[in-house]
């Protein structure tokens, strides 16, 4: 398993339309178009920061994963992505070891892009994903 980059940093927020301007107009980072993911019920603003991109997530269903960690939690980090060369075998790898998987098979997020994330009590208390795009 080769680790590129940290791919994007995942921040769960209430309202894409108050979160975002302060990203896009204070800090300058540019937005492609938002995107709804379905079957993780978000809608999804990615910001360009360099190879690393900042990646806004607002709730679309009060059952979505993000709707849930908003009732535990502040806005804020949600998840950390590193993108990897082949997921599959990272995938692999980290199940050989003993790491707890919430995905053991990759599925789809945003762009497209397939992705599977770690239990953060296999990784330090930090919700991982891995992406391959």
């Amino acid at each position: 398993m080769k680790i590129d980059r940290v791919d994007h940093i995942g921040i769960a927020v209430k309202s894409l339309d108050e979160a975002q301007p302060f990203w896009e107009e204070a800090l300058g980072l540019h937005f492609h178009p938002r995107e709804v993911v379905e079957d993780q019920l978000v809608q999804v603003a990615m910001g360009e920061a360099g190879e690393t991109h900042i990646e806004l997530l607002e709730p679309t269903d009060p059952a979505s994963p993000i709707a849930r960690f908003l009732e535990s939690n502040r806005p804020g980090l949600h998840h950390i992505a590193l993108h990897v060369d082949d997921l599959d075998a990272a995938l692999a790898r980290l199940k050989a070891q003993g790491a707890r998987l919430i995905d053991e098979v990759p599925r789809v997020g945003a762009g497209g892009t397939r992705i599977a994330f770690v239990h953060p009590k296999s990784s330090s208390g930090v919700l991982l994903e891995l992406c391959q795009r």
